[in-house]
């Protein structure tokens, strides 16, 4: 599962980062593409995202709160300051663990209403897969469509998520974010809705990474003066 998320992950990036990728064809009739780096990339999903955040943008600060104060409660209990909690240490202190565990409460019920929001979102998005990748099948005569972990090596034309970014981008331009009155997600749909939280914040992390990584390369600045 983690490799399968990896290479969703890099042709998210692969995506955000506006790299130009060939329209070649498959090979052999053999292509690979998944659901969920179709999702992550198509803009209905990506504006969708834009709009929850906007909404529930309360909501957010206060996750973010939240997880910063689990931290610090979980550093406190780590007494050996090895970033690895034992049972004794946990014991050790239960108000503490017990502050941590209202705060898991906390974020669960803070965080409902933008889960429910973003997989009611790529509900609608699944809903219409199927017909977006008949449609990249027939045009491209693919004979076999293979998730990337499936393939150990190919070459950079098989990969078809682009065709069914664009597919998906034609036949669903937008999604609702507010889901009807007693609607209830599909256990896919929150599969996805994981997965995709995954990929995001895997991206988020490369990038972070990549930017790190290049100002250390800078030239420090030479003082001025004798």
């Amino acid at each position: 599962m983690k490799l399968f998320a990896k290479a969703i992950a890099a042709a998210a990036l692969a995506g955000t980062a506006a790299i130009a990728t060939p329209a070649a064809a498959q090979v052999n009739g053999i292509a690979t593409s998944s659901p969920e780096a179709v999702i992550v990339r198509s803009q209905a999903r990506i504006n969708a995202y834009q709009q929850i955040d906007q909404q529930y943008s309360a909501q957010i600060t206060q996750l973010r709160t939240l997880r910063q104060e689990m931290q610090t409660l979980q550093q406190s209990l780590d007494t050996d300051n090895n970033g690895q909690l034992t049972q004794a240490e946990a014991q050790a202190n239960p108000t503490v663990v017990q502050q941590i565990q209202q705060k898991e409460q906390q974020l669960a019920q803070t965080s409902q209403p933008i889960v429910l929001a973003q997989t009611y979102a790529i509900e609608q998005l699944i809903d219409d897969y199927q017909n977006v990748q008949q449609q990249v099948v027939q045009q491209k005569n693919i004979q076999l469509l293979l998730t990337p972990d499936a393939i150990q090596w190919a070459p950079e034309g098989v990969n078809v998520t682009s065709d069914l970014v664009a597919a998906m981008n034609q036949r669903v331009p937008s999604v609702q974010i507010t889901p009807p009155q007693g609607w209830r997600p599909r256990q896919e749909s929150l599969q996805t809705q994981q997965t995709v939280s995954q990929v995001l914040l895997g991206v988020a992390q490369q990038q972070a990474a990549q930017q790190a990584a290049q100002q250390q390369q800078q030239p420090a600045t030479q003082p001025t003066g004798r």
